[in-house]
């Protein structure tokens, strides 16, 4: 038989294991020393010791392995615990692989922001242009896909021809999770009808436009919009009608959402002073 110390050695374990292990009823000395009160421990203890640490070490608690061991649960019992623990495991793993997602996508996003710090915002003339428009109420803003099928099915059925850019226009007066009034609209040369939700209409000119180019997912847009919203306010101009958003460059053109173009409009006049 071992003391408690050699024991604990020989299974590369603490003393203060053995001890908690004990106390819990999990693994208890084969004898106790009646007089000096040392804990022996046998080579026939080790394989349950052994079993402890293995069920230990995939995740079981304590009070779980207890159960398992001390409740001589038969093998089929055993498996099905296993198989929970199993499921556990592979949900805990997929979890912490889409917050490592998460992780990777916003040191992305830091290393972006430092390189798009510098926006180039222009002050421009937009002159006036024919269009066909759709609008609707969508539930957020990436779900726009049946407008642009709608309104690019209209026009190629009537052989228009769409003058790129296309555009969003987006006429709620402030940002919203849900239910978002969008305005989709293809510039065109060509007859074309209107039905009850396509309209052919001209976009009056803007005489000045705040306008920034963002190169870039959709979900780094938001730098873009910062950029020029801290260049209106920097500059003493007001936003005097909705803003618009050009596509220049999407999926039609390349597979890499990073070598998206986006123009950023925002109608303006300056404050008087």
């Amino acid at each position: 038989m071992f003391k408690i110390g050699d024991f604990a050695r020989l299974n590369k374990v603490t003393v203060k294991t053995l001890r908690h292990y004990d106390s819990l009823g999990l693994l208890q000395p084969e004898k106790i020393d009646n007089f000096t009160g040392y804990r022996y421990y046998s080579a026939s203890q080790m394989p349950r010791l052994n079993r402890i640490l293995a069920l230990k070490d995939v995740c079981f608690s304590l009070e779980e392995i207890a159960l398992i061991l001390n409740k001589n649960l038969n093998t089929e019992q055993i498996q099905t615990l296993l198989e929970i623990k199993h499921q556990e495991i592979a949900q805990r793993i997929e979890a912490e692989q889409e917050r490592l997602s998460r992780v990777r996508n916003l040191l992305k996003t830091y290393k972006q922001e430092a390189y798009f710090m510098s926006y180039d915002i222009v002050l421009k003339e937009v002159g006036a242009i024919r269009v066909a428009s759709i609008r609707g109420i969508i539930p957020n803003y990436s779900e726009q896909g049946q407008l642009w099928e709608e309104l690019g099915g209209h026009i190629k059925k009537h052989g228009a021809k769409i003058v790129p850019p296309c555009m969003v226009i987006y006429h709620d007066s402030e940002y919203k999770e849900e239910s978002v009034d969008a305005e989709i609209i293809e510039p065109i040369v060509g007859e074309l009808p209107e039905t009850d939700r396509i309209k052919i209409k001209v976009m009056e000119g803007v005489k000045e436009m705040a306008t920034v180019v963002h190169k870039g997912t959709f979900e780094t847009l938001y730098m873009a919009y910062n950029a020029i919203s801290k260049w209106i306010e920097e500059n003493s101009y007001e936003i005097v009608g909705s803003q618009r958003e050009l596509y220049l460059k999407g999926d039609w053109l390349t597979d890499d959402p990073n070598e998206y173009i986006t123009e950023i409009q925002f109608p303006v006049k300056k404050i008087a002073k």
